[in-house]
């Protein structure tokens, strides 16, 4: 009778050096393989993964060298411990990197082997990890929530004013046409790749703003896009009738971070129609541009403060404010969309024609997917 063998993880990005491991283990006995629930994986990294438990353990039952895979039951660092009980393995095995004396005493008190080996690539590959990996898969997002529009010089002339942007960490796949600066991280690709260099934020960002737009350009894009992009964490940028804003306000702050992320939920729309064009109408009064200056202004400094009706507040004026300078940007469709969620603090949505309804609020939101933002040390 064979003996059985079981590791536990997250798997969440496999590569060769698990493939290797897997093989190595296998050597064992039959191997059980157990993968971390997607909500446990949420409260110990503050983040869900990239894969969802169900298609992770279908990948995993994939590989000929795993006898069979399943989500962990347990909780916490410890979450395969009701899984030692039911499958009553002979080894619990872990690589270098995943040994804890955690994990040891409780193989220990439950008469299971507990080996680590060492981390070995594969064939003659590079050595890899998967949080390092993660970290250099893509670049991140950007979010814009206040003022969009106040970073073009036709705008901000008539009068000045302010555009919170957020970074986003590349959590999941966003839509192109969407209003998350998908051109704009497509042209960082063709420039550095999956990472951005290591230097001055903003020199870098004005390189991207400046290769995405260059001499000719017919529209030129925002500079929020390039900032949102380059700049962690979440950002108020201010403009008074330039493509470069006059000031950048960052705040980093890990616990307003956090309070962000809890009241911020994307939900889908389609993305924006091709030759989709929002500038045929304008209203740029100073009153209509005065409103939506000031919208970002009032949005960050309700973020800093962790007041949620302010931030809402500041959601509802931006919209109203592209309603009145640019109506084309706001159509019927969307408007529908937006008022099945009046009930909550405040609503946006995050391009023009289309993307996704961004909704503030501290109640459950229908179809609603959070965020993660990115912080400095991702």
């Amino acid at each position: 009778m064979r003996k059985k063998v079981l590791v536990s993880g997250c798997f969440d990005l496999l590569h060769a050096g698990h493939i290797a491991f897997f093989e190595e283990v296998s050597q064992l006995g039959d191997l059980y393989v157990c993968a971390g629930a997607d909500d446990n994986i949420q409260r110990l990294k503050g983040r869900p993964p990239l894969f969802s438990q169900d298609e992770r353990v279908y990948v995993l039952q994939a590989i000929k060298t795993i006898h069979h895979a399943q989500v962990s039951t347990g909780k916490g660092m410890l979450d395969f411990e009701p899984d030692i009980e039911s499958i009553k393995p002979d080894y619990f095995v872990v690589n270098e990197d995943g040994h804890t004396p955690a994990k040891e005493e409780l193989c220990k008190r439950h008469g299971v082997e507990y080996r680590v080996l060492k981390r070995i690539p594969a064939c003659d590959f590079a050595p890899r990890s998967s949080s390092e990996t993660k970290k250099n898969m893509v670049l991140p997002y950007r979010m814009c929530i206040a003022g969009g529009w106040m970073d073009q010089p036709w705008v901000s002339e008539v009068h000045p004013g302010s555009v919170v942007v957020v970074g986003l960490a590349p959590f999941r796949e966003f839509n192109d046409r969407s209003g998350m600066a998908t051109s704009s991280r497509k042209k960082a690709r063709e420039l550095w790749g999956n990472t951005f260099p290591p230097g001055d934020r903003e020199r870098t960002a004005k390189m991207l703003f400046a290769c995405e737009n260059p001499p000719g350009t017919a529209y030129v894009s925002g500079s929020q896009d390039a900032i949102g992009l380059v700049y962690p964490g979440i950002n108020r940028l201010d403009y008074s009738g330039k493509y470069w804003p006059h000031h950048i306000e960052s705040c980093n702050d890990p616990e307003i971070i956090a309070w962000l992320q809890s009241v911020i939920r994307f939900v889908p729309l389609a993305p924006r129609p091709d030759h989709y064009n929002p500038l045929l109408k304008k209203d740029l009064s100073v009153a209509n541009v005065k409103l939506l200056g000031e919208a970002g202004y009032r949005c960050y400094d309700a973020i800093l403060r962790k007041d949620l009706s302010g931030l809402g507040a500041a959601l509802n004026d931006t919209l109203e404010g592209w309603r009145r300078i640019l109506p084309l940007t706001v159509n019927a469709e969307i408007e529908a969309r937006i008022a099945e969620y009046r009930g909550h603090a405040g609503a946006i949505f995050s391009g023009c024609g289309g993307g996704y309804i961004i909704v503030a609020s501290d109640k459950p939101v229908r179809d609603g997917f959070p965020v993660i933002i990115r912080q400095p040390e991702f």
